[in-house]
């Protein structure tokens, strides 16, 4: 007996020996990145036992084939041209989003406005050779999300001409579904960051929480590209987008146009913000907000943050003298290090 319970000891032994043995055989965690260039550049940094690089480049896929207007092989390509087609979780999910923030922002983001972007330049589309105002009011006879609805599986539009654009909550979109992939994962430590647009939780390899720089919004032209004006340490999980005028735009008959498009005018609009940075629960959502608190302006700003407590921002103009002036909320403040 006594030899038994000692053959027992030393093959329990055995077993625990094999246990860190196999522990030791799984790779320690370590930072990784993944980065490249869709639409847009991108970066994706984690802490984590091995590289994800095709993982995420397949989350890429789905939202591509889903929501990506300029592939003529997506689904919103398919409802965009009155195909027969059923609606995918991943749409349904970020059409209704999409529909809460068009109420909340009193229509100033609208993912119908795809015809009106192709208009100006800014889509599918050249630039417009002539700019009538007669013209410019037939296609916002079709625009609005408050004729579009989603029934069962099925997209439902009052008119055959609405074409959804979701570009002004893409990025932060895809940072949100490469964000919630790392979370599942069990992941703690992690960075996303689609053209600007960032999702981030944990800390850095050095032990510090996540830092990202604000633009100066200052024109291509100037030959100041990407001057940091401000910088953000995320103090918890954050999701932050950045929205301004001062990349995309083009200069006509000495007139400057820009990409973000007023809903009610249909013209590009001429806001006072030269830059919105948001703070949201989710990415989706600051993305969306800071496309809208371009379009509205800073007096209609306000009155829409006012409603929407769980949202903080910073907002970048500029005086009669061409120098910049802020406002931000508290909630902000508290993330900036340099303000």
């Amino acid at each position: 007996m006594r030899q038994r319970i000692k053959f027992i000891q030393f093959f329990d032994l055995l077993i625990i020996t094999g246990l860190f043995l196999m522990a030791g055989c799984k790779s320690q965690p370590e930072y990784y990145e993944t980065r490249g260039t869709k639409h847009t550049s991108f970066l994706v940094k984690y802490e984590y036992h091995k590289p994800l690089d095709t993982e995420i480049d397949s989350l890429f896929h789905v939202w591509f084939s889903s929501l990506n207007a300029f592939d003529p092989n997506s689904l919103t390509s398919e409802i965009n041209n009155n195909k027969e087609t059923q609606v995918d979780s991943l749409f349904i999910a970020t059409f209704q989003k999409a529909s809460v923030i068009y109420q909340k922002s009193n229509g100033f983001f609208d993912v119908t406005l795809g015809p009106i972007i192709d208009f100006w330049g800014f889509g599918k589309a050249g630039r417009p050779e002539n700019i009538l105002t007669e013209e410019i009011d037939s296609i916002l006879a079709f625009t609005g999300l408050d004729k579009v609805k989603i029934s069962g599986s099925h997209l439902i539009k009052n008119d055959p001409r609405i074409r959804l654009n979701f570009s002004g909550l893409g990025d932060g979109a895809i940072c949100d579904l490469i964000a919630g992939f790392l979370e599942d994962k069990g992941i703690q430590n992690f960075l996303v960051e689609i053209g600007g647009e960032v999702v981030g939780k944990g800390i850095n390899r050095h032990g510090i929480p996540w830092k990202v720089g604000i633009n100066k919004p200052i024109d291509d032209n100037s030959g100041k590209r990407n001057e940091i004006g401000h910088i953000v340490q995320f103090q918890e999980r954050t999701a932050l987008a950045t929205s301004g005028d001062y990349r995309n735009f083009y200069v006509m008959h000495g007139k400057k146009y820009a990409h973000t498009i007023d809903p009610h005018t249909g013209y590009p609009a001429h806001s006072d913000i030269l830059s919105a940075t948001v703070i949201a629960p989710d990415c989706l959502t600051a993305d969306a907000f800071a496309t809208a608190f371009m379009s509205m302006g800073l007096k209609n700003a306000k009155s829409v943050l006012s409603q929407n407590p769980d949202l903080d921002y910073l907002f970048i103009m500029s005086d009669d003298n061409g120098n910049f002036i802020y406002e931000c909320s508290e909630g902000m403040k508290k993330n900036l290090i340099e303000f």
